[in-house]
């Protein structure tokens, strides 16, 4: 393998060259704690600052609404949590059967490990992976504390209208958190618009390193600190500020603002050609997603009566970086819980692989990836019992 075509940015991305040059002196120069008094950790602060103000300009936010967290799975838990405990008395959750385990695990936990006080509504979705928001509205009970849902799905890239449902939720007096993990950066955002409450988002999906987060908490949202211990973040996230990554998530999305229109036009392109190529070549595959309604970059297909594991092995072989699905489960042996929500057939289900591109993704690569990915899957089926059963005549 003598080079590497990357397409698996839902699972993480490169971090941008301008992403590291701006974080880099905060690893040796400018190393000063920013809470400390002096003038030397002052204008590490002062650095925060800034960065802080363009995460809330991606979003149309204030400033003063962005929490720093160390990735998108503590900003959920920070927001479920938190809403769960402004209303004690009530005890359930809505959510939906396609959320990352990050959201979905949590909710399942506090239903288990509370002796089942807490109940969970997870709503459905159709064969295109969509909610029905009618189902939506008839989940809400007295008894509900908080809604959490995914803007747009890591898998399939299916966008949920979580502006709307946010207003119903309001209507019924409750708190909506939305994970925008995959949607910040990818699609337009502006929160002063829109009834949310909580919004996760995670700096290595778009392009700034791990191990950095923030969550948006809507100005007079009742908030308890997840992390208990010092004074930053106004008290609201204990602990040193990762000065480095802050910045760089910063920069990231300063970035992500200026180059939205690309994701949307060239990388669209490149995504549309790749999955229409495929979908024109090799028979028996299936697109699991709306057609329209999903983001930009991602394009997941089903590739029938083979398994997806296979598939990544043989694509790894020749430097083609892919995924069967969430990385935050892909130790599992079953299929996706995703594919499983929509009805995805059991012949399709353990076929099914995620592409997900990146402006640093190029027209060459794409044909490199329609190049090799058929004779693979031709391959794979003149290897399978369950292809050769079915085309006996």
């Amino acid at each position: 393998m003598n080079r590497t075509i990357y397409m698996d940015n839902n699972a993480t991305t490169r971090v941008a060259p301008e992403v590291v040059e701006v974080m880099q002196p905060y690893f040796s120069e400018f190393y000063g704690n920013p809470s400390s008094m002096h003038t030397f950790g002052g204008q590490v602060g002062d650095a925060i600052v800034r960065a802080r103000a363009k995460i809330a300009h991606l979003l149309n936010a204030d400033p003063d609404e962005i929490v720093f967290t160390s990735c998108g799975t503590e900003s959920d838990s920070t927001a479920i949590l938190s809403a769960i405990r402004a209303n004690p008395a009530k005890r359930h959750i809505i959510t939906t059967r396609v959320e990352h385990p990050a959201v979905k695990n949590l909710a399942e936990n506090l239903h288990a490990f509370t002796g089942h006080k807490y109940r969970v509504t997870q709503l459905a979705v159709d064969s295109e992976g969509m909610l029905d928001l009618d189902e939506y509205e008839k989940a809400f009970s007295e008894d509900t504390a908080a809604v959490s849902v995914m803007w747009a799905n890591n898998e399939t890239g299916v966008i949920f209208p979580v502006q709307q449902m946010a207003e119903i939720a309001k209507a019924h007096g409750v708190l909506f958190h939305t994970d925008a993990v995959q949607a910040v950066g990818k699609v337009p955002i502006d929160l002063k618009k829109t009834a949310i409450d909580f919004l996760s988002l995670s700096g290595h999906k778009l392009h700034a390193p791990k191990g950095i987060g923030a969550l948006y908490v809507r100005k007079g949202t009742p908030f308890t600190p997840f992390l208990i211990g010092g004074h930053q973040e106004k008290g609201r996230r204990g602990g040193t500020e990762n000065t480095a990554s802050i910045i760089a998530l910063g920069k990231a999305c300063e970035l992500a603002a200026a180059r939205m229109t690309v994701e949307n036009t060239r990388v669209k392109h490149l995504r549309d050609k790749l999955e229409n190529g495929l979908l024109t070549s090799i028979p028996n595959a299936i697109r699991n997603g709306h057609p329209s309604t999903r983001l930009p970059n991602t394009s997941n297909i089903s590739f029938e009566y083979i398994e997806g594991e296979a598939i990544l092995l043989h694509l790894n072989t020749v430097g083609i970086c892919a995924s069967s699905g969430s990385a935050c489960t892909s130790g599992s042996l079953e299929p996706s819980h995703v594919m499983r929500a929509m009805g995805v057939p059991f012949t399709a289900a353990h076929g099914s692989i995620r592409f997900s591109l990146s402006i640093y993704n190029t027209e060459e690569e794409v044909d490199f990836v329609l190049e090799h990915l058929p004779p693979i899957i031709d391959k794979l089926r003149n290897m399978s019992p369950f292809w050769h059963n079915r085309h006996k005549s």
